[in-house]
């Protein structure tokens, strides 16, 4: 699977951004779907992650409430909607896709365990 990531931007701090995850060459239902960030000078995280078959979603102490991982099977992508965007959630944003299994959760794997990642997306939250 190929994965394309959109929708970086520049907000202020309160202001909401919807990143896109647009996948090609296999189904995204049979994939476990994270979406993970890294500001610069620190280690790649997990933000949320989304189980295949879209039954289990899961996000950061840092972001829970704020943002909402969805997939539209239809267009074959994964949306992270982000609201009330602080400055702490600057970043490059990435998706990345890991072909799923009842076996194993999306959630609390680094980022190596995921085989597949879109180019990443630059989120800038400033006043």
């Amino acid at each position: 699977v190929q994965l394309q990531a959109s929708g970086g931007g520049s907000v202020q701090p309160g202001g909401s951004l919807t990143l896109s995850c647009v996948a090609s060459g296999s189904r995204l239902d049979f994939y476990h779907i994270a979406w993970f960030r890294q500001a610069p000078g620190k280690e790649r995280e997990g933000v949320s992650c989304m189980n295949y078959g879209a039954k289990e979603t899961y996000y950061a102490d840092s972001v829970k409430g704020r943002f909402t991982i969805s997939r539209d099977s239809a267009a074959n992508t994964v949306y992270l909607r982000m609201n009330n965007l602080k400055p702490e959630d600057t970043a490059v944003y990435y998706c990345a896709a890991e072909f799923g299994s009842s076996q194993w959760s999306c959630w609390g794997w680094a980022p190596s365990r995921y085989d597949y990642w879109g180019q990443g997306t630059q989120v800038t939250v400033s006043s």
